[in-house]
């Protein structure tokens, strides 16, 4: 039987799906990871429905870019495949792909509302509020409701570069997106959103009016990211 998508590959994407349990990013099966071989023209998946007691590496769904086609194994892949590879075909510097219901940034997604930069934990990661994105048609919802749930998280955030510096969304009542040079990376970055959601609604009940200033959200972002980035050190 022939394997699709490397050893390295299949252990980095189930290493990012194991994290989102302990992480309390998801009850149940509500979560999945998938992580890009971009010369290979695939991506692997979580299945769809299977526990994460259960997963192994050879259980994760190899998926063709190109066409969103099966390439191999019994297992379906994650309901929202075709979200991942939406993502994957529009912003090439993405090489994985998270989705969670974690509950505070889910209240967001419920209310409607940007994830507020309150502070500088979430200035550290990303570059502005995190968006949530405007709600489906009927015709939407109806046809093809996963690439579109994709196609209206792409609308607010844009370009390849702007994926880069706002590397999270959220779909409107349903739930976080994130994404990342790498399968672990995108689901650090679920997380981070997690984590300053749950800040935001502590803050924000405290103190309705709360708002950092933008030089102190730049400041924090841009120590951590682009040229002038001096945060942490190189491995050696």
């Amino acid at each position: 039987m022939t394997t699709y998508g490397s050893d390295e590959l299949r252990q980095a994407v189930l290493r990012a799906n194991l994290v989102i349990p302990k992480a309390g990013l998801a009850q149940l099966t509500w979560g999945n990871v998938s992580g890009i071989d971009r010369e290979a023209g695939l991506y692997v998946i979580k299945p769809s429905g299977v526990a994460y007691d259960d997963l192994t590496a050879d259980m994760l769904v190899p998926v063709e870019l190109a066409t969103g086609k099966v390439l191999g194994g019994d297992l379906r892949p994650s309901v929202d495949s075709e979200s991942h590879r939406a993502f994957y075909l529009l912003w090439p510097s993405v090489g994985g792909v998270t989705h969670t219901h974690s509950a505070n940034a889910v209240a967001f997604a419920q209310a409607g509302i940007d994830i507020p930069v309150l502070g500088t934990t979430h200035a550290d990661s990303f570059d502005g509020p995190v968006p949530v994105a405007r709600q489906l048609t009927v015709e939407e919802c109806a046809h093809d409701y996963e690439l579109n749930t994709a196609k209206a998280i792409i609308e607010r955030i844009g370009t390849d570069e702007d994926a880069v510096s706002m590397p999270a969304a959220l779909a409107a009542n349903h739930g976080p997106f994130t994404w990342g040079a790498t399968p672990g990376k995108s689901v650090e970055y679920a997380v981070i959103c997690e984590a300053v959601a749950e800040m935001a609604l502590k803050t924000l009940a405290l103190n309705p009016a709360a708002s950092t200033p933008r030089h102190l959200q730049e400041r924090h972002f841009k120590r951590k990211h682009g040229p002038d980035a001096y945060y942490g050190n190189a491995r050696p």
